[in-house]
């Protein structure tokens, strides 16, 4: 007597590989996205830490501190501002670029095309976005400052750069900022 062997066919095993593949094809984008805002929130919050800290800098000292460029650990913007100001101060935005921090009047009006006038209080903290590279300059117009936000509508909007002058966004998503 031969016994009736289980098993799935060649089509039903074609099927489920089809139905797995177009549910990959769906979902990986959506997931994708996902993981590039979450990094650009976590970003967006460093920032605000920072931009907390120089501002609880520059009350006790009256300026900001002098600084123009790359925030490394160990340099004296970090040794200023870590411990007392902000207990654990992030180097690195969440794609593992440096933070670019720009402090006093000269750096200020240096770092974005648009800022005309600066004082020795004032200062602007960058992060290069997804491709880790000094983003499509933008000029920051403060009679018109929503020009300066970006949508989102796709994994490139991710690589807009990400700026912070004295603790007000100037360039960002334009969700964090109106909502959109």
């Amino acid at each position: 007597m031969l016994k009736k062997m289980r098993g799935f066919t060649l089509i039903e095993l074609l099927i489920v590989v089809a139905i797995i593949g177009i549910l990959a094809a769906l979902l990986i984008p959506n997931a994708l996205s996902a993981i590039q805002k979450a990094k650009q929130k976590g970003t967006m919050k460093d920032i605000n830490s920072i931009a907390t800290a120089m501002t609880d800098f520059i009350t006790d000292n009256g300026t900001s501190p002098l600084h123009n460029g790359i925030l490394a650990a160990g340099d004296q913007l970090y040794i200023d501002l870590s411990g007392f100001y902000l207990k654990v101060l992030p180097t690195n935005d969440q794609w593992g670029t440096p933070f670019m921090i720009y402090g006093q009047s000269a750096a200020v009006m240096g770092a974005v095309a648009g800022i005309t006038e600066s004082a020795d209080d004032e200062f602007v903290i960058t992060s290069y976005g997804r491709d880790k590279a000094d983003g499509p300059a933008f000029t920051f117009d403060p009679m018109d400052p929503v020009n300066s936000y970006f949508p989102i509508t796709g994994l490139q909007s991710f690589n807009e750069d990400l700026v912070n002058w004295s603790g007000s966004w100037i360039h960002a998503p334009k969700s964090a900022q109106l909502g959109s």
